[in-house]
């Protein structure tokens, strides 16, 4: 700890990954949290985090951090840690926008021996090709002389009060063989799982984006099955229980795949290897399988009306979950929109249902007005899809659905099988 004592940290962007980071490495060094959302801080300084990942009694043990919306006030830090969002663009290609700008930011306010760590999800390459320029280019100062950098990639798992980030391994790398080593110990210094310290920053990124890939291609061939089975008459959820007797089986399971990193992270690989002149088969025939599931689900739940004898055009469907997992109210990149939208262009009119999204967000993101459950039950709906399993959903009282012969499709796999219709 004695080559660390003057350590002080400035970590940009206070999201999902930046906000429990800053939070742990408040409790040991001088910390700076900076963020462009004046509202987001503002909530933090009493003590509130609406992501819901870092709980107030935690955020008081941070002694050593303070946030603010100022740039100014991060100019005595000589560790800058980049956790900004790494999204992709309409086209499915990388928006590298929020990094360079944060890189922009920091290149402003960059000293004579600085370290600045990237944890953005990014390409192999994209740290020293796209980053480092910048840094040079706002700081008048040249890298691995003057400054340094480092590439440490989150493993956040959005909602997960277990695997947090103190207790998932954390792969670090720097740009040269010192700076990797005290960026590892610096590491070191909070997280209790220990540290993998990576041969290179391209490592280092790699490592990440393969993760999800590899993610992103399980699920894929769990979605897959499911469209096979479904034409079997045989249940997914059957065999897939059946199949993971064995102790080598992958216990995934067929689902919507959206969120900040298995349904964007891939896109991140596909184009470096697209650049290097290499078409990425196996990923992308993944993706186009995953990105499709909604128009499925919701074209299987038409067909379930269809066998009741319900109408399609103006019919009424209430759609429980909107966030993109469970027991967690992150709505970024969320594939239920899929689902509401393709039941729209049957001409049914859809209700959502998230108890933990936020709805200015979801109004803001997505269009939809947010519905309260206890109003929803006074209507007659023609059919209800469980999109997400969110633990406040097992109170939810369905008996007026279930009396009403409403279509009960549960693409989790969360409700009795006894009262739902149809499930993925």
């Amino acid at each position: 700890m004695s080559d660390l004592i003057n350590k002080k940290i400035c970590v940009i962007g206070l999201g999902y990954v930046g906000l429990p980071l800053a939070v742990e490495f408040g409790k040991v060094f001088d910390t700076v949290g900076f963020d462009i959302n004046l509202k987001r801080v503002e909530e933090l300084r009493q003590g509130v985090d609406k992501t819901l990942e870092v709980e107030p009694e935690n955020m008081k043990l941070a002694l050593k951090l303070k946030y603010t919306t100022e740039i100014k006030d991060c100019t005595d830090s000589n560790v800058y840690i980049i956790t900004v969002p790494t999204p992709i663009n309409e086209h499915k290609q990388p928006d590298l926008t929020p990094v360079i700008k944060a890189s922009e930011t920091v290149g402003t306010i960059l000293k004579k021996g600085d370290i600045v760590i990237y944890e953005s999800t990014v390409y192999p390459g994209c740290t020293e090709e796209v980053c480092v320029p910048i840094l040079e280019k706002l700081s008048g100062l040249k890298f691995n002389e003057d400054f340094f950098c480092g590439f440490s990639p989150e493993r956040v798992n959005p909602g997960d009060k277990v695997h947090t980030v103190v207790t998932i391994k954390k792969v670090t790398s720097g740009s040269t063989p010192e700076i990797a080593e005290e960026i590892d110990a610096l590491y070191r210094e909070i997280i209790k799982a220990g540290t993998h310290k990576a041969s290179s920053i391209k490592v280092a990124e790699a490592a990440k984006v393969i993760e999800n890939s590899q993610r992103d291609v399980n699920i894929a061939f769990v979605n897959e099955l499911a469209l096979i089975f479904e034409r079997l008459e045989i249940d997914t959820l059957d065999v897939l229980e059946a199949a993971g007797t064995k102790w080598n089986f992958l216990p995934f399971r067929p689902g919507l795949v959206g969120g900040h990193c298995i349904g964007v992270d891939p896109y991140y690989l596909t184009h470096k290897a697209q650049a290097v002149g290499y078409n990425p088969e196996v990923i992308l025939s993944g993706r186009r399988i995953n990105d499709n599931m909604g128009i499925y689900v919701a074209n299987k739940v038409i067909k379930l009306m269809i066998q009741k004898n319900k109408k399609v055009k103006h019919s009424k469907i209430l759609v429980l979950g909107i966030t993109f997992k469970e027991n967690c109210p992150d709505i970024r990149n969320s594939r239920v929109i899929d689902v509401v939208n393709e039941l729209k262009e049957f001409g049914c009119m859809v209700d959502v249902c998230d108890p933990l999204a936020d709805p200015y967000e979801v109004m803001e993101e997505y269009g939809i007005k947010l519905s309260e459950f206890s109003d929803c039950k006074e209507f007659d709906y023609d059919a209800l899809v469980l999109a997400v399993s969110h633990d406040s959903f097992k109170d939810y009282d369905l008996s007026d659905f279930i009396n009403r012969q409403t279509v009960i499709y549960d693409i989790k796999g969360f409700f009795d099988r006894k009262i739902v219709t149809g499930r993925l």
